[in-house]
């Protein structure tokens, strides 16, 4: 199969252009012929366009469905067709990945099939809560209300991710900050320390060593150190990539002082909005629980979830495996049997993802407050083993030179 750039008119006279995959020319333009396109050029993408086709399929961001969602919503409750909603927000997107899920989810809804399985074609970038949400949208009738949801499930995500990665930005760039003074130092200030350290003649602190140590690290075996380090991120990816190397970092990710409560509680508040989210849908329980279970990125949530769903076929209510599983706040089962008791459950989730992502703004704000000065701390420990290292031989010289 090769990838073939192509402008068409289509039978209301607009243009289009796009990218198409196909065995040969011939079968592209019969492809887009079938389509109803009048084909006015299709020649196959260069490599520089193929690089960028494979750049650009990555996962559309919570923001961005987020946006899509509210505006489907709204042209399909204007009375707008299927195919014409997809083919006017394929235009608008900006996402160069959305832009294509929807131009060939809306060919594949012009040849009679769903809109869920349209999307399904494209479960790598379309998170499966979206599959599952159309699909009962579209059995149900009521698919523009489950739009609008998704709209508000996208949102609140986006808005809970920006929350923690705002947590992290200032300590790793800080930390970014730390490494380049290092560098800086031990290659361009300390070798002019060098030769006045060796004429000295005296017994050098470790802390000079060290520097003297790093400085012909970087200057002379730089190559050694992008080798150590590629090898530890192979290492790293490769470990976890096993099932040994997810369930250490995943235990790791729950335990790590600070993040762990963190991660403890957005795993939470995603459980709960997305549950509430896909039964208020007409979703079971059943379905919405694997549904929650596949979104999981620890595998340790994902395993408690997926083992939850196993005892809710066999007629357990989904609080007991919850609360048996021990990873989860001691509220959220609590919650979730009160809603088993009064039948609303999914109202009962709606609540619960509202505390945790309140919970999560605060535990940030905390996390945010206790990272600025333990950075500090970093900051001034490296700071002290430079001018340690810089300015203990020459004080104990001058020392030496006061006993003389």
């Amino acid at each position: 199969m090769a990838i073939y750039k192509y402008k068409v008119v289509d039978a209301n006279g607009k243009n289009k252009k796009g990218d198409i995959d196909a065995p040969n020319q011939e079968a592209a333009v019969n492809k887009l012929k079938a389509d109803g396109y009048t084909v006015v050029s299709c020649a196959e993408a260069g490599a520089m366009d193929k690089d960028i086709q494979i750049k650009i399929n990555k996962k559309i961001k919570p923001r961005d469905l987020s946006v899509f969602c509210k505006q489907f919503a709204s042209v399909l409750n204007a009375g707008v067709t299927i195919i014409s909603a997809l083919d006017m927000m394929s235009e608008q997107m900006d996402n160069k990945t959305l832009q294509g899920v929807l131009r060939d989810t809306k060919t594949y809804v012009e040849k009679g099939g769903t809109l869920a399985d349209g999307f399904r074609q494209h479960a790598k970038v379309i998170p499966p809560i979206m599959i599952s949400m159309v699909e009962a949208g579209e059995m149900s009738g009521n698919l523009e209300i489950c739009f609008e949801r998704l709209a508000v499930q996208f949102d609140k995500q986006s808005k809970l991710n920006g929350k923690i990665r705002g947590a992290l930005t200032y300590p790793i760039i800080v930390l970014i900050i730390a490494v380049i003074v290092v560098i800086v130092m031990v290659v361009a200030v300390i070798p002019q320390f060098s030769d006045m350290f060796a004429d000295m003649g005296m017994e050098l602190p470790a802390a000079t060593k060290l520097l003297l140590w790093l400085s012909d690290l970087f200057r002379y075996r730089w190559w050694l150190v992008l080798l150590i380090v590629g090898g530890i991120i192979f290492l790293y990816k490769t470990f976890a990539a096993t099932d040994l190397g997810k369930h250490v970092i995943g235990k790791f990710t729950i335990k790590v002082p600070i993040f762990g409560k963190l991660t403890v509680m957005q795993a939470a508040a995603n459980v709960s909005r997305t549950l509430s989210t896909l039964m208020a849908s007409g979703i079971s329980l059943v379905d919405g629980v694997e549904a929650v279970s596949n979104m999981m990125s620890n595998i340790w949530f994902r395993e408690a979830l997926l083992n939850a769903k196993d005892q809710v076929m066999k007629g357990v209510p989904l609080s007991k495996p919850i609360r048996d599983a021990e990873l989860f706040p001691t509220m959220l089962p609590q919650m979730i049997k009160i809603g088993e008791e009064t039948g609303n459950i999914e109202d009962m989730m709606d609540k619960v993802a509202d505390y945790y992502e309140e919970q999560v703004d605060m535990t940030t704000e905390q996390v945010t407050t206790a990272m600025e000065p333990l950075t500090m701390v970093v900051m001034a420990g490296i700071v002290g083993i430079i001018v340690a290292g810089v300015y203990g031989p020459i004080l104990s010289m001058y020392n030496g030179m006061d006993n003389l």
